[in-house]
């Protein structure tokens, strides 16, 4: 994985496009935007059970910030069978801080809880993300091989809500549920798309953004008029992708169709997302490049304001609302500062050069990138 392009390249002899390689604020602006709503709906899920201001918001997060997340992540993917560099990243970037961060996970809910399991194949929290990017990128270069790679993971997406054995463990049903958001961002590169708005004169990109505001409008209609229906069916369960059909509740033919359905959903609120994104350096542009640090160390602060309980009935009101989403962004920026990153790296960013037989590590600090494609400084 490498970080931004300019302009599209000309395709390799395996039939891929190169990874991009110089910044584009656009990416970073998203990165953080998108880690910024999963901060957001964490901080206000104990608030949707009390109102239905809090669900309504959640629902309209959900519904797409993940989906948008595996994009972005799937943007900067390759798809030619790894080498040497690229099996080492991902044990130095994913499987390494994974299991670094469900330790810290398990003796924190020790020292909480009072229980001391610790059973890695279940992620704790935000911590299913690593192991589903794990998967995308053992799974790409086969799936690259297949003509219609889209379709195939339409497939198994919407296939795999069929089948009750699939469940958490090691996220595989999580992984296989957005998997199609993620060749997607992998595909994304290949059509030059984001290229192509990135150069996009003024003319084009107003009436873009004033259609995806019209669709974000449209989509919180739909839940504001549909609030008391969608919390009796608990909507929200199914933008989590980690549940087979018959787990929801829903154990019918047609299951399957309404997977697809907020499949399609997603996909147009991403677009819709992404358009909205300033394509200029922005106050946040540097945030972007701190995506992990804020997803992987934001569920510890959130940890003891949720299960203090205290976000509950009167707690649930609008004005609490708007003051956990305020919170959630001065979380974040605070997570994406220096200070904190030079504090966490070595959890974050490990680099076990012991643990490579040749005792070598991933590439120097100074070219590598986190799983989403961001640079880190």
């Amino acid at each position: 994985m490498t970080s931004e392009t300019t302009k599209p390249a000309a395709r390799t002899a395996t039939g891929s496009i190169p990874r991009p390689r110089v910044r584009v604020p656009l990416w970073d602006n998203a990165r953080f935007a998108c880690v910024a709503l999963v901060v957001v709906g964490h901080a206000i899920q104990r608030q949707t059970y009390d109102s239905n201001n809090a669900l309504s918001l959640y629902l309209f997060i959900y519904a797409f910030h993940m989906p948008a997340f595996a994009i972005i992540s799937g943007y900067f993917s390759k798809a030619a069978p790894p080498g040497a560099r690229q099996m080492k990243k991902v044990v130095t970037d994913i499987l390494l801080p994974y299991v670094i961060m469900e330790t810290i996970w398990t003796l924190v809910k020790f020292a909480v809880e009072g229980d001391p399991k610790f059973n890695p194949t279940e992620p704790s929290w935000t911590l299913w993300f690593l192991l589903a990017l794990a998967i995308f990128r053992l799974i790409l270069p086969y799936l690259a091989l297949l003509r219609g790679p889209l379709v195939w993971t339409l497939v198994f997406s919407v296939g795999v809500g069929y089948l009750a054995n699939v469940d958490s463990t090691f996220s595989l049903s999580r992984a296989i549920g957005i998997l199609p958001f993620f060749v997607l961002g992998w595909k994304l590169a290949d059509w030059s798309l984001v290229d192509r708005w990135r150069n996009a004169p003024t003319r084009v990109v107003y009436p873009v953004r004033a259609l995806a505001l019209g669709v974000f409008a449209a989509w919180m209609a739909v839940i504001l008029l549909n609030i008391n229906a969608f919390r009796e069916f608990d909507l929200q369960l199914w933008f989590f992708y980690d549940d087979s059909y018959q787990g929801l509740g829903a154990a019918v033919w047609w299951a399957g169709v309404l997977r697809l359905g907020l499949i399609l959903l997603a996909t147009l609120l991403s677009a819709a997302f992404f358009a909205l994104i300033p394509r200029r350096e922005t106050w946040f542009t540097a945030f972007g490049q701190a995506t992990m640090y804020i997803y992987l160390l934001h569920s510890f602060v959130l940890y003891p304001i949720r299960e203090a309980g205290i976000l509950r009935e009167e707690h649930a009101s609008a004005t609490w609302l708007l003051s956990m989403v305020l919170a959630s962004l001065a979380i974040s920026m605070l997570l994406a500062s220096t200070p904190v990153r030079r504090l966490f790296r070595p959890i974050i960013e490990p680099k076990p050069r012991w643990i490579f037989r040749d005792g070598s590590d991933a590439p120097a600090r100074e070219s590598r990138t986190d799983p989403t494609g961001a640079r880190r400084r």
